[in-house]
This record gives C-alpha cells, sequence and structure tokens, in this order.
C-alpha cells in the first residue's frame, strides 16, 4: 500500500509476503515459492528463487522484479515529462537487462542496461527525445535508490 505523509511528500509503500514450507531437510529440499499482495491491489504475485538458486523458472524472482521497476519507473518517468512538454510519443518497449555477480561482495546486481525504442511523432525532434530520457532518468526514484550502474541506450523512431 502507498501512503503520503502529511506534507505530501513522504511516500510509504508495504506488502505482505508469505512463505509456508519446511527448511528441515536442508538446502537442496526446501519449496522457493513464496507469495506476496501489494494492498490496495488484491493481485498476488507468486514468486520463487532463480533457477540458479533452486527456484522455479516458470515464476517470477527478485531480480527479476528489480529490473522489472527500473524499467517501468524509467518509463513512467519519460512519459511524464514527454507529456509535460507535449511532445508526441506514440510507443515505447524496453528491452531491458540486468547483472548479477555472485562473487561481488556482498553478492549484488552489478549492472541494469534498459534499451527502450521509442517512436515519436513524424516532426519531433529526436534530440529533445534524448534529452527527455536522460532527464527521466535523473529523476526516476528507483534508479535513484540503486547502488549499481545503470545505462540507459535509447532508440528513437518516428512514426511511418
Amino acid at each position: 500500500m502507498s501512503s503520503v505523509g502529511e506534507d505530501g511528500h513522504l511516500h510509504k509503500y508495504a506488502c505482505s509476503l508469505s512463505w509456508r514450507g519446511s527448511t528441515v531437510d536442508g538446502y537442496e529440499a526446501y519449496s522457493r515459492q513464496h507469495s506476496v499482495v501489494v494492498a490496495p491491489s488484491e493481485i498476488e504475485l507468486r514468486l520463487s528463487a532463480d533457477p540458479v538458486f533452486r527456484g522455479d523458472a516458470a515464476e517470477l524472482n527478485p531480480e527479476q522484479l528489480l529490473l522489472v521497476a527500473a524499467s517501468s519507473c524509467q518509463l513512467l518517468e519519460f512519459l511524464a515529462l514527454a507529456a509535460r512538454s507535449r511532445v508526441a510519443v506514440i510507443s515505447y518497449e524496453d528491452r531491458a537487462s540486468a547483472s548479477m555477480d555472485e562473487r561481488a561482495r556482498p553478492p549484488k546486481v552489478t549492472e541494469i542496461r534498459l534499451s527502450p525504442s521509442i517512436t515519436v511523432a513524424r516532426e519531433t525532434d529526436a534530440t529533445r527525445v534524448e534529452r527527455l530520457v536522460e532527464k527521466a532518468h535523473a529523476g526516476c526514484y528507483i534508479a535513484n535508490s540503486l547502488k549499481c550502474a545503470m545505462e540507459i541506450d535509447p532508440v528513437i523512431r518516428h512514426e511511418t
């Protein structure tokens, strides 16, 4: 759930996470599957660990959710800036990727790469769109919360 403080600037979020099982049989045997609900949404996300850590590849894992959050935040910040600037964005598709290095101490996601393909109206200045992408990155709440390197390689296309 999201709430805004009295001054309107402090936002708080909460979720409910649930796991049931047993770890008595050791690392290889316990279930990595768990669920999370973020109120007021009633959608329950079923999650697991990365398959490398004995998780279920058919379910999302925390590392993927981190990448999704970074990609989604960049999109939403960019669209807000474009709309305020009256830039006609037609579509935005991102092929995002992340790298995690287990050898790092502590182990961590070391890089996120966003590769948005942005289609804009024919008369739109591509340089202006690139500046909005950079400004969106600078204002992205998720990007500003991460320690890892984050690259954004936009491709700007004009509507045909």
